[in-house]
């Protein structure tokens, strides 16, 4: 017996695309991953089988170096539609996120990551279908997440001067005092 891949019909790839589905919804990612391979190699720009490969891998993170970003980054930016790259993008980098917090990242390492990802959020809310708010739900989602996380301080209300920062003219370092 010869060990190589077997194509699948044109006609079967609607039901592969169903089974994608059960098999994350089973919590079975690497088999989803699987079947989005096989479509893919029908059916090269299938759209659907495209945004379940990067969902997939994307299923598959747990904030260790070995998570596979890249690769479904790739998958994303095959999508046609540009609303669906920013948003899929932006998925990928709050999922990134997410994996990381529970793997124990500090949180400052997590806010860029929210951040990016709302990033494109806002760019996917340009562009997005009407009556589709997903983008919106998402930015929503990031700013709750990053108001969990401890230490969590805005930008704008929180500055340090770290050790290899330099004072500012006329403050030495060791004579700051405070204003007023």
């Amino acid at each position: 017996m010869e060990l190589k891949l077997k194509m699948i019909s044109k006609d079967g790839v609607e039901e592969a695309l169903s089974k994608v589905t059960l098999y994350r919804y089973l919590n079975e990612p690497e088999e989803a991953e699987s079947i989005c391979h096989d479509i893919l190699a029908t059916d090269p720009e299938n759209q659907m089988a495209l945004r379940m490969l990067g969902l997939t891998i994307t299923d598959q993170f747990c904030g260790q170096s070995s998570d596979r970003y890249a690769d479904a980054g790739t998958a994303f930016q095959r999508l046609n539609d540009p609303y669906e790259r920013l948003y899929y993008a932006g998925l990928l980098c709050e999922r990134r996120a997410k994996a990381q917090m529970r793997a124990g990242r500090p949180p400052q390492m997590l806010v860029s990551l929210f951040k990016e990802a709302m990033q494109y959020f806002e760019e996917a809310e340009t562009l997005h279908p009407t009556g589709n708010d997903d983008a919106v739900l998402r930015w929503n989602r990031c700013i709750r997440l990053l108001e969990k996380l401890p230490q969590f301080e805005s930008e704008e209300h929180h500055t340090t001067l770290e050790d290899a920062d330099t004072a500012p003219v006329g403050i030495s370092r060791g004579t700051v005092r405070k204003a007023g």
